[in-house]
């Protein structure tokens, strides 16, 4: 296991600040590189250890961080303790911000079309001066990705941002990653729906004090169903850790 990475029930999770990824990201681009991102929860962790396909196209990424606070507790209970969370949404932002400053282009894929239709004008209005490669809302068929595909292929941004939610979003970027040459590929779940304006991200003080998920059920009560992945998936890191002891 490199040692900058702590694993968390078969998943190795990145050991990072999230100031120090989203200034490797912008290195890794400067440096032409392509690298696969997933931002990773506790329900994407139990769906990777209840499908082995799923799992096995995490474990090809480039780098996984802890985007869920009980990716945090679950480092803290097996006693290997992750920096902080490295959230997709404040790396979407970070990179935006560094966009305004530095000529890099960047690639929207998914949501509903209204979403993406309003993403595009608040990013143009919120980040002044933004490069946007391409812009694309998530409803398509095979035909439409492969067109989808060939787009980034000719624009050939330096980021691709994709919501299309988990697991979606990285079987995606997996089936194709292999055809670019270079780019940032980044599954960033409703990311879009917070940046148009549509969702609201929960107030600071909640996110400090690792409540953001109860403001996310509050704000949706129809996501409960996602979170009964948090329960089972404490239950597997006490086993995991009676194990290690």
């Amino acid at each position: 296991m490199d040692k900058n990475k702590i694993e968390i029930l078969g998943i190795p999770f990145y050991n990072t600040t999230q100031a120090g990824f989203i200034n490797e990201l912008i290195f890794c681009h400067e440096q032409g590189l392509r690298k696969f991102v997933v931002t990773a929860n506790p329900e994407i962790v139990m769906n990777a250890r209840n499908d082995d396909t799923f799992k096995q196209i995490l474990l090809q990424a480039d780098y996984i961080t802890p985007d869920g606070v009980g990716i945090l507790i679950g480092a803290e209970k097996l006693g290997t303790p992750l920096q902080e969370r490295v959230t997709g949404y404040d790396t979407l932002v970070g990179v935006l911000k560094e966009a305004q400053q530095k000529p890099l282009s960047l690639y929207f894929l998914g949501a509903k079309p209204e979403i993406s239709r309003e993403l595009k004008k608040r990013l143009l209005i919120d980040y002044p001066g933004i490069r946007i490669a391409g812009m694309r809302h998530g409803y398509f068929n095979l035909e439409e990705s492969e067109q989808i595909v060939e787009e980034i292929i000719q624009t050939k941004p330096d980021f691709i941002f994709v919501a299309l939610g988990s697991p979606a979003q990285e079987k995606w970027i997996m089936a194709h990653l292999q055809r670019f040459s270079k780019g940032i590929f980044m599954g960033v779940g409703g990311c879009f729906d917070v940046l148009s304006g549509k969702v609201r991200r929960a107030p600071k003080w909640m996110i400090q004090m690792r409540m953001e998920w109860m403001y996310r059920l509050l704000s949706n009560p129809s996501r409960w169903r996602r979170f009964i992945a948090l329960p089972k998936y404490l239950q597997e890191i006490q086993k995991e850790k009676r194990l290690r002891k």
